[in-house]
């Protein structure tokens, strides 16, 4: 083998031992943390799934290496089915499943509503008369408990609750109800809540966007270790895997979905760490900061080409400079990192990659199709409205049906589903809603169990399927934006990493399943946070590798 071949790994691998020295010498320096920290940061990597971590993890450099000298938890759960962005943010810090909390997606209907047919947007309040899915009045209103930064705030007013992210659901899925700040994406800039004013911090760093836009940007350098990635991937009437985030001028959808995403999300949090004091009062604030191009990235381009490599690149240099912003201020700072749910690589390169298994979701599966199907078989039908309709995995008949014809559709539309091959599991409302509540390792729970974790009797559908593992749930590819997703019961989509670090901390690193419900009852435990017995669904993880422990048993 020529000896250029080997130069570029074995200097790949020297740095990324270097960083990884570098790491733990910090934390090896710093004296074992005593107290409560004054700053709780809780980083969400939208689409950040396990496997992604795993892949990555020995070419990380910057912050999610030294992450990984903290408490890490490789195989943390989003126990739940419905893995979107909605329901695995409420999950963080809150500690409780979707099913507790009522976020069972990202939309859901309400047949019986004044919405009707219509889909009511999960961080949004309809009722102001404003609201719509497409244009959101935006509100925790449906998050039915409430988060960590709200615990905070009733044991000490003086507790700053802040919360950030290029997703408006992110933000009010981690802030919660009761917010002292809140900043999400909305066309080309960041917005904040109805009433309220921009910040300076806000206002800087729109500016700083509007000047990257009017420019444009060259693409990304490629990572020595992405080479292996830059393949041309045929995705329907496009091709994916040799992208580098080129910005055209004045595009800033190009702009989203791109690491500069991230990077323009943490400007915005290391302002408002600045503006606002964080981690400097009378009582330990809390900053969640959602990123959300991974996702953006995963499904516009998929999870193993080019465009993914460069953005788990810059991820970390974007995590550590909001790391090392900390640091110069001198906070003392403890650091939750998860995700809210996994992703599934786009199925043609899947196919090309040792997984033909992997296709698209028939469009016999689409609730106009089934709706369609459902009026043949039952013999029953609706002049101007659709019998059956949903989205995603969750099917509801039109309330304007008899409730005992509603019985006879419900049953004739588990037949049709039951009999098509890309579906798993089918379970009917009445099913689900009589099913207890799932205990013991979640990677041992029963796709009903899974279900029923995100299940809710008056948001859920009718009818709820999931699809056989594999199937991608777009039939149709639409280039540039949505090729790949995930919405899946299976481990790809419900597996992430959870890393705790803190200063002084010691490394370790426990294997076994846990969840994200159990973010929120470790890090009160962490505070000294009393909150009402039975507040949480999950359990305090020991974050003392010695003879300490953490959770205080």
């Amino acid at each position: 083998m020529p000896m250029r071949r080997l130069i570029a790994p074995l200097a790949l691998s020297l740095t990324a031992a270097f960083a990884l020295a570098s790491a733990q010498g910090l934390a090896r320096s710093s004296p074992a943390p005593k107290g409560p920290p004054r700053l709780i940061v809780a980083i969400s990597v939208d689409q950040y799934s396990a496997d992604l971590f795993a892949e990555y993890r020995r070419n990380y450099r910057h912050g999610l290496a030294r992450l990984q000298q903290g408490a890490v938890f490789p195989s943390g759960f989003q126990s739940h089915a419905a893995t979107e962005t909605c329901p695995g943010h409420s999950t963080l810090l809150t500690g409780v499943h979707p099913a507790r909390s009522g976020i069972i997606a990202n939309t859901w209907f309400e047949p019986g509503s004044a919405r009707g047919t219509k889909p009511i947007y999960c961080a949004e309040d309809e009722r102001d008369p404003k609201s719509s899915p497409k244009d959101p009045v935006v509100s925790a209103w449906h998050l039915k408990v409430p988060t960590l930064g709200e615990y905070m705030k009733a044991a000490n007013p003086a507790s700053r609750n802040v919360a950030v992210s290029a997703k408006d659901r992110a933000v009010m899925m981690m802030g919660g109800h009761n917010i002292d700040a809140a900043y999400w994406w909305k066309g080309a800039g960041f917005v904040t809540l109805g009433g309220r004013e921009l910040s300076p911090a806000a206002v800087r760093e729109n500016a700083a966007i509007t000047k990257v836009l009017a420019k444009g940007a060259g693409p990304f350098k490629m990572p020595e270790m992405c080479r292996a990635n830059n393949q041309t991937v045929a995705v329907g009437k496009t091709t994916v895997g040799t992208g580098a985030f080129a910005l055209d001028k004045a595009k800033p959808d190009q702009f989203r979905i791109s690491p500069r995403m991230d990077a323009a999300t943490v400007d915005l949090a290391n302002g408002l760490v600045d503006e606002m004091g964080l981690g400097k009062g009378t009582a330990t604030d809390v900053l969640s900061v959602s990123l959300s191009a991974t996702d953006y990235i995963g499904h516009a381009t998929g999870t193993e080409g080019l465009e993914m490599c460069i953005q788990m690149a810059e991820l970390d240099k974007t995590i550590g400079r909001l790391l090392s912003h900390l640091d110069e201020k001198g906070i003392d700072y403890l650091v939750v990192l998860s995700a809210d749910h996994g992703g599934l690589d786009t199925p043609e390169r899947a196919d090309l990659q040792g997984y033909p298994l992997a296709v698209r979701v028939d469009a016999s599966l689409s609730p106009k199709v089934l709706s369609t199907a459902v009026v043949a078989k039952a013999g029953i039908a609706l002049t101007d409205a659709p019998l059956v309709f949903g989205e995603g995995g969750d099917l509801y008949v039109n309330r304007a049906v008899k409730p005992a014809d509603r019985v006879r559709v419900v049953d004739a539309l588990v037949q049709i589903i039951k009999a098509n091959p890309q579906v798993a599991a089918v379970f009917t409302n009445d099913e689900l809603a009589k099913t207890p509540m799932p205990s013991g390792s979640p990677q041992d729970w029963t796709l009903k169990e899974r279900a029923r974790a995100s299940f809710d009797p008056v948001r859920s559908g009718d009818v709820v399927f999931m699809l056989a593992r594999g199937i991608t749930p777009i039939p149709e590819p639409m280039p540039g934006s949505y090729i790949a997703t995930h919405g899946s019961p299976w481990d790809y989509d419900r597996r992430v990493p959870m890393l705790f670090w803190r200063s002084g901390m010691m490394r370790f690193e426990q294997p076994q399943p846990v969840e994200t419900v159990d973010i929120a009852p470790t890090l009160a435990a962490v505070l000294g946070l009393r909150v009402p017995d039975g507040s949480f669904d999950g359990r305090c993880l020991d974050l003392d590798s010695g003879a300490g422990n953490s959770c205080g048993n």
